[in-house]
């Protein structure tokens, strides 16, 4: 049985220390570029952002590739904190469930345009004659 060899406490917390400044400061180079190459606008519910709230306005890699940053900021696009958290989380549970595993229509859901084709069949017929007496 091979022992672990224990980390210096000392070393990793400097290690984890340099990679967060290394993240932060690469982080701050392609978000200030895709500021000023894209309206500060979110690219899925649309809101616009500015002054203090600019900061709410966050880079999504389109690829969820983070090293991925191509001058032209085609595989950048910009989220509002909610949206981007919504397409990550979207982008975490499609391999959870196959299509298989989702019920084709659920029993407690209303769908108000289930039977649309039959009614508008219907429509085009001539009405039922009514016998009032």
């Amino acid at each position: 049985m091979t022992a672990k060899k224990q980390r210096d406490p000392r070393e990793w917390a400097e290690f984890l220390s340099d990679y967060r400044k290394q993240q932060a400061q690469k982080s701050r180079g392609y978000r200030a570029r895709a500021l000023k190459m894209f309206p500060h606008v979110c690219g899925s519910c649309g809101r616009e952002f500015s002054g203090k709230r600019l900061r709410e306005l966050t880079v999504h890699h389109k690829d969820h590739n983070h090293e991925n940053n191509p001058s032209d900021g085609s595989n950048w696009e910009l989220l509002c904190i909610y949206c981007h958290d919504h397409e990550h989380e979207k982008y975490h549970m499609k391999d959870r469930f196959s299509s298989a595993d989702l019920p084709s229509s659920s029993p407690g859901v209303f769908q108000p345009f289930a039977d649309l084709d039959a009614l508008l069949d219907d429509a085009g017929e001539d009405p039922p004659e009514s016998s009032s007496g």
